[in-house]
């Protein structure tokens, strides 16, 4: 009986990248009949029939022939959203524990034209969050982010080596030492409101790698709305964001 280590085995059985084929084994997104791949180089026999699962409760807020606007659920990679949706690909990408509206365009000129709007940070982007202590006033943060991308990626504030980024946040709600706050981005650095708000003393509950001190099934951070081109999408908040504990 011929073995092989399984992420090449299920790459030659679908034609992708051994890359990708590990991607998929580590999200558990791989099936042999009804049980969970999950050591990517465990030895497998080379006949082994795989099922890849991807997420199958994606709402789709609009469609058309350009683009697709999804409300990402929460601890679902933005990723395994263009893998399950045929010839879209990602605008941009929202965190694992992040929810809310995710775009995807769906040809190369459109893709295109939308991405220039990225880069010139024409795209209003608004989030809703809750986080520790309370916020009384609004606050507007322009700090320079760098980042770190061996292993898992980690961002921080560095004024030599940063990247510019401004984020406005704005208070809607305090209950007890939470509170729930607006954000408007126009930059998009890896991790940056998290990063800012850690930065001002008010880490996002849930977000135990900046700072939350509170346990939550998830970092509280939704993407309520996007406007780019001639667009507008708005996502309902999910209901641990619209309503906390």
């Amino acid at each position: 009986m011929a073995t092989d280590k399984a992420y090449k085995v299920l790459a030659q059985q679908k034609d992708i990248s051994n890359k990708k084929a590990k991607e998929l084994i580590d999200r558990g997104l791989v099936y042999v009949e009804d049980r969970k791949v999950k050591i990517a180089r465990a030895e497998i026999n080379t006949e082994t029939d795989f099922r890849i699962e991807y997420p199958d409760d994606i709402e789709i807020l609009y469609q058309d022939e350009d683009i697709i606007a999804i409300n990402k659920p929460a601890q679902v990679d933005s990723y395994d959203i263009q893998d399950a949706i045929d010839g879209a690909e990602l605008l941009h990408r929202l965190d694992r524990d992040t929810s809310g509206v995710l775009l995807l365009g769906k040809n190369r000129p459109f893709i295109e034209r939308a991405i220039k709007e990225f880069k010139n940070r024409r795209v209003e982007k608004h989030y809703v969050a809750w986080v520790e202590g309370v916020v009384y006033e609004a606050v507007e943060i322009d700090e320079p982010i760098f980042t770190v991308k061996k292993g898992k990626a980690f961002s921080m504030i560095d004024p030599v080596r940063g990247k510019k980024a401004y984020t406005k946040v704005t208070p809607e709600e305090i209950q007890g030492k939470k509170s729930k706050v607006n954000i408007e981005i126009t930059t998009g650095r890896t991790h940056q409101i998290r990063v800012h708000l850690a930065h001002i003393g008010h880490p996002i509950v849930g977000d135990e790698q900046y700072g939350s001190r509170t346990q939550a099934k998830r970092v509280l951070l939704h993407s309520a709305k996007m406007k780019i081109l001639d667009y507008e999408f708005n996502a309902k908040e999910p209901k641990e964001i619209a309503r906390y504990k």
